[in-house]
């Protein structure tokens, strides 16, 4: 049977009261923030409570109907594309903070909460939630599970998985699990860690419990301003390789600092060829100050240094960092935001062969990345209207990736593989291990209806995309060789 049946409709329609199937409502679920991917979704249902959301899970196993869980559709790399065939299950009516624990310093939510929503909620008791991506004041805690999200602070404080203690999980059969107990030693297999960044292919995500911190006592944030960015690329690894941990470690090349100046007025120096935003936390004044000269030491080919104590300044250099996408929006019709992770130390080559690239392309490129961890986020323009743009774009992104791979690294580093990079997996993994992905699948929905057609590429798939030949020699990645 299909959703289109009598019977599944009538069923539906009895577990949950919000159903959408009509092709003007449909249209707004039609993709996340990858708006290049597209698809009405089949039907789209809006549960309020864990039992209605297992009754329709089960639902959709008596059907063999595929489901896809969607929380804000901040994601940017395909995650929540929709199915023509299938249910799309929105979390946003799961949107309440169930509890806080001052003394424990934990809060229990619901996935529709967004991110920033928990820092809000326990402002007032001293306390805060680390993870902080740049979509934060949208994005929800369900999403932020299913990608392993990151953020500016995550260089010190991690990422989501770093930052969650538990989790209540809807499984493909109906059945409510909970994961973690709350403590970060648990004993036996790390299934906390195999449900992030899984990207709801293996449960549905129902409650999420956090670690919360108590904010810091003194902070500082520097922007340092470079004639290049292989000087600020060079910076990054002298600090990391100081010993010294920032909270923050940001870098934004010239037409990122050019866009973001002009959307939010932060005070960046637009005439800089990079800037880095750095910031330092502790617990006594002396403490950040010692590690501010620290720093300020090893930032000899700075054009610039400029420090913010106060927390107007500081919120007002990290909001241009925080609003570099949507201005980056403003300089074209469309833009591609990529998202790959290489070792620090391959910065400066991997920069100079994105603007190899841009040229070869024909498209434009801002650079906008977690400087600290290796995580890239280039964001490559274009305009949709023109097909062509559309395909140079996607191959160039590719190209990126494929480049983070020969370089050492990997194709995400926080935005998830979803459609977009789903052929790239291709390239990162060998048979054998993508094999082993899909044997986790099946462990956890032996039907394979969990958000299928994401993430892990099939055996076949991969040899369409021409990529099987890559492990099957000694090389591991000899068609990588241009990179």
């Amino acid at each position: 049977m299909s959703i289109a049946s009598r019977k599944f409709r009538r069923r539906l329609a009895a577990i949950c009261s919000s159903v959408i199937d009509d092709a003007e409502r449909l249209a707004v679920y039609e993709s996340d923030g990858l708006t290049a991917k597209r698809q009405l979704p089949g039907l789209v249902a809006i549960p309020q409570t864990v039992a209605e959301v297992q009754a329709l899970v089960r639902l959709c196993a008596d059907f063999a109907v595929p489901i896809v869980a969607r929380g804000a559709g901040t994601g940017l790399s395909g995650g929540a594309t929709p199915l023509a065939d299938g249910l799309l299950l929105s979390l946003a009516k799961f949107n309440r903070i169930l509890s806080v624990d001052d003394e424990g310093m934990t809060a229990v939510v619901e996935p529709g909460v967004t991110n920033l929503g928990v820092s809000e909620a326990v402002a007032s008791k001293g306390l805060y939630y680390a993870p902080d991506p740049s979509s934060q004041i949208a994005c929800t805690l369900g999403g932020n599970v299913a990608e392993n999200s990151g953020g500016v602070h995550c260089l010190k404080y991690g990422l989501t998985l770093h930052n969650v203690l538990a989790l209540k999980v809807v499984l493909a059969d109906g059945s409510l699990v909970a994961i973690g107990s709350g403590a970060l030693d648990s004993p036996g297999l790390d299934l906390l860690a195999l449900m992030h960044g899984s990207e709801g292919m293996l449960g549905i995500v129902v409650e999420v419990t956090v670690k919360l911190l108590p904010k810091p006592a003194h902070t500082q944030v520097l922007m340092a301003a470079f004639e290049e960015v292989a000087d600020a690329a060079q910076a990054v690894s002298a600090i990391i390789g100081s010993g010294l941990v920032p909270a923050g470690l940001e870098l934004m090349d010239g037409p990122a600092i050019q866009a973001a100046e002009a959307y939010a007025q932060a005070g960046y120096p637009v005439a800089a060829g990079a800037l880095l935003l750095l910031e330092l936390d502790g617990g006594t004044k002396d403490e950040v100050h010692q590690a501010a000269e620290a720093v300020q030491a090893l930032l000899g080919t700075a054009q610039s240094m400029t420090w913010a104590e106060s927390a107007a300044d500081r919120q007002r250099l990290w909001a241009g960092r925080k609003a570099a996408f949507p201005a980056v929006g403003r300089l074209a019709p469309d833009y591609y935001c990529m998202d790959g992770t290489i070792p620090r130390r391959e910065l400066p080559g991997v920069l100079a062969r994105i603007s190899e690239l841009s040229t070869q392309y024909g498209l434009r490129v801002a650079n906008v990345f977690h400087a600290g961890d290796g995580n890239l986020h280039p964001l490559i323009l274009y305009d949709a209207n023109n097909e062509d743009e559309l395909q140079r774009a996607e191959q160039f992104g590719s190209d990126i990736l494929q480049l983070c791979i020969a370089k050492g690294g990997t194709i995400t580093g926080e935005h998830g593989v979803g459609v977009e990079k789903i052929n790239e997996m291709c390239v990162q993994f060998s048979p054998s291990e993508l094999t082993l992905f899909h044997g986790v699948k099946a462990a956890f929905d032996p039907k394979g209806l969990l958000n299928p057609g994401k993430a892990v590429p099939t055996l076949s798939r991969c040899a369409e995309f021409g990529a099987m030949h890559v492990h099957s020699g000694e090389e591991p990645f000899p068609h990588l060789e241009r990179f």
